[in-house]
């Protein structure tokens, strides 16, 4: 999978995934109106207009970047309606040529990840049929409770060709409270970096692993450090932009041969229409303020690596 994913980098001059994540503040007015007139004020009414709104950006983007990122937390808050949106919203992206990454962060023992796994990048097995419920390209794996908790995932995605990104220093202010804690004197993202590019020796496609990593753009000097402990590992970087990270902090993310991450975008990118830079756009014209800021990004992004 990870092959596919550079394929499409290398095609689009473009290593930056457009993250879905669909908060009711996000949502135009009038596709809210339009799901309220079909629906009522209900879950439903909220998932027709997140789904027409994803539908919207994909269009915009779909011949800018590989991939898009749905985060699946956003769909869960509006119930069964909500899931059935994210489900949609993989088929639709994965419809228009595109790459999708689950941010669905799991991760527990291991019959429990193994069931995570199936229903997210692999296959469920009714009678002689075969089903794939969630069916992400990639998803993000949470590695808290050790080994017994992504092998399953591995196993996985060799069976089915798909992928896993392992937290490891994520960008949020908190991540330090754990993350740098020092275990027999090394931080402890260091140790999981380490574990990350030992499980990635299992599920190798061509000179990177399908088990790649998720290093924040907010901490580029332990970027740095991890890009050096994790050299066949892919990095998805979040925190480019709303959250701090800049262009100049994302070069110590990538190897020598101009691969080795993506950097992922959400708001920045589908509520752009908000932002004073892009309001001309006005709210009917999101999409269009969202094809922009993709636009914006890639050229800083191109211009710094």
């Amino acid at each position: 999978m990870i092959q596919k994913l550079i394929q499409e980098i290398k095609k689009k001059n473009a290593p930056v995934v457009v993250g879905l994540d669909p908060q009711l503040g996000f949502l135009p007015g009038f596709l809210m109106q339009e799901g309220i007139r079909e629906f009522g004020e209900s879950l439903e009414a909220v998932a027709h207009a997140v789904l027409k709104f994803n539908q919207g950006l994909i269009d915009a983007v779909a011949d800018l970047v590989p991939a898009v990122k749905p985060q699946i937390a956003m769909y869960e808050q509006f119930g069964l309606p909500g899931l059935e949106a994210f489900r949609k919203t993989v088929d639709y992206a994965r419809a228009r040529g595109l790459i999708v990454i689950g941010d669905v962060k799991r991760g527990d023992i291991g019959s429990t990840s193994g069931a995570y796994a199936l229903g997210h990048i692999g296959k469920v097995k009714v009678g002689e049929k075969s089903f794939c419920p969630f069916d992400e390209d990639i998803v993000t794996v949470n590695p808290y409770l050790g080994s017994d908790g992504v092998k399953p995932f591995i196993d996985v995605c060799n069976e089915n060709d798909r992928g896993i990104f392992v937290l490891v220093k994520t960008s949020n202010p908190s991540s330090g409270e754990f993350q740098d804690r020092l275990v027999d004197g090394r931080p402890l993202y260091e140790l999981v970096g380490e574990k990350v590019a030992e499980w990635g020796e299992s599920s190798m496609d061509g000179d990177y692993s399908n088990v790649g990593a998720v290093v924040g753009a907010t901490y580029p000097e332990m970027g740095k450090i991890l890009r050096r402990l994790m050299p066949k590992q892919y990095i998805l970087v979040p925190g480019y932009g709303a959250q701090g990270g800049t262009a100049e902090d994302l070069k110590y993310f990538f190897n020598e041969d101009g691969l080795g991450a993506i950097v992922n975008s959400s708001r920045g990118i589908i509520a752009a229409y908000k932002n004073a830079a892009y309001e001309k756009f006005g709210e009917e014209g999101y999409a269009e303020a969202a094809r922009q800021a993709t636009e914006d990004m890639l050229k800083d992004i191109r211009d710094h690596i």
